[in-house]
């Protein structure tokens, strides 16, 4: 009996000699393969901090700052967690209005009006061209990469904003998103220890 790719068979009387060879010709092959992707995870560690640096310092900060958290107990109860969040977000908002605002109302009313906005298909096309490709989507599951490839449908959301900034209001559908729970240290039972993310459709962020 011969072993696959080597001149090594169980038959040779300094079988034991080659196989410890042949276990140790393997480990340091091992060794190599491991400093290799050490040196490349680290290579792209640097890299992908250089390039959020050039596009948002404080994200960068706020990774460098507070570590993944990877927390070994289990998540939440549903029931404790809708609950918890739904008493946040759900109730109503009494904006109280100052006499402050008289003030800066007065102040802005000798403003001149900006000239109307005209937000054409080549607008949607450009904004679109520079947006991340895979960021996470919202409700629909659309990514960036889909609109920069399907043209036709420029036109179909440059319609849509212009409707929404002549309207001075955005369908629901621009502003319902996904929302993830992130823990934010090792206690993942609890629901107010998590940091909500909420992943809109694509388009509200073509609007930047």
């Amino acid at each position: 009996m011969a072993f696959a790719g080597t001149n090594i068979s169980l038959s040779q009387p300094d079988i034991t000699q080659k196989l410890t060879e042949r276990i140790d010709d393997l480990k340091q092959k091992i060794a190599a393969w491991g400093k290799r992707i050490r040196r490349f995870t680290e290579r792209s560690r640097r890299f992908n901090q250089n390039r959020l640096f050039q596009s948002d310092q404080k994200r960068l900060h706020k990774s460098l700052e507070r570590p993944e958290v990877c927390g070994a107990d289990p998540g939440p109860d549903q029931a404790n967690t809708v609950a918890f969040w739904r008493g946040l977000w759900s109730e109503p908002v009494n904006h109280s209005e100052g006499p402050w605002t008289e003030v800066v109302a007065s102040q802005c009313a000798s403003i001149t009006p900006m000239d109307p906005v005209i937000i054409t298909p080549d607008d949607v096309a450009e904004v679109v061209r520079r947006a991340p490709n895979w960021k996470c989507p919202g409700l629909d599951g659309l990514h960036h990469y889909w609109l920069k490839g399907f043209i036709v449908c420029h036109a179909v959301l440059a319609r849509q904003f212009q409707e929404a900034l002549n309207q001075k209001s955005l369908p629901s559908l621009f502003i319902t998103g996904i929302t993830h729970l992130v823990p934010k240290d090792q206690v993942t039972t609890d629901p107010s220890k998590y940091r909500p993310i909420t992943c809109l459709r694509p388009s509200p962020y073509i609007r930047y």
